[in-house]
């Protein structure tokens, strides 16, 4: 699995060294990318916060939430594969939808019929600038490729950056060994 061309969909894996606290170790699914600029969230950052912690009237404490990227922290954002259940979704690859209606959703979840790993709830998103993203692509700052939606629900966030590189095979499986610190080598 080479590393696949910057599009909506498509995951950014930041190199092992990259030096940005923000990004370290991550995985972000890239939501959107146009002339304008980029958008996503990093998959495999959870906090210790749940979903009752900041939306009223949900019940059901066991979502976790997960660290988006650094920019407008206070804001919070979904990606989910039932399109069927929650309308106003927006597609990001087959079986992968971003947004849709908050309440409508909150009713589900209170209902049962939306589980953990059918969604993933993030606080704040990563954006790039016209141009901001594609400059780091070419300084080598992320690996790209894509994967199935099963794969970003069903991969514990703990193991999300090692499974990806690990799936992609050759020099990328060798990267996923690397240690946080090289002297440690």
């Amino acid at each position: 699995m080479a590393s696949k061309p910057i599009e909506k969909g498509c995951l950014l894996i930041a190199e092992p060294f990259l030096g940005d606290p923000n990004f370290e170790r991550s995985v972000v699914l890239l939501c959107d990318h146009h002339e304008e600029g980029s958008f996503g969230f990093v998959l495999n950052q959870i906090t210790q916060i749940s979903l009752p912690d900041v939306l009223d009237g949900v019940i059901f404490s066991e979502i976790p939430l997960y660290v988006g990227g650094p920019v407008e922290k206070n804001t919070l954002h979904f990606i989910h594969r039932l399109p069927e259940l929650i309308e106003d979704s927006t597609l990001i690859q087959e079986g992968l939808y971003w947004g849709g209606d908050y309440e409508q959703v909150k009713t589900l979840i209170n209902l049962g019929k939306i589980r953990e790993n059918d969604i993933r709830f993030f606080l704040g998103y990563s954006g790039w600038g016209n141009g901001q993203l594609e400059g780091e692509l070419t300084d080598k700052v992320w690996i790209t490729t894509q994967v199935e939606s099963g794969f970003i629900f069903e991969t514990p966030a703990e193991q999300f950056w090692r499974s990806i590189l690990r799936k992609m095979g050759g020099k990328h499986k060798i990267l996923s060994n690397y240690p946080l610190d090289p002297r440690l080598n």
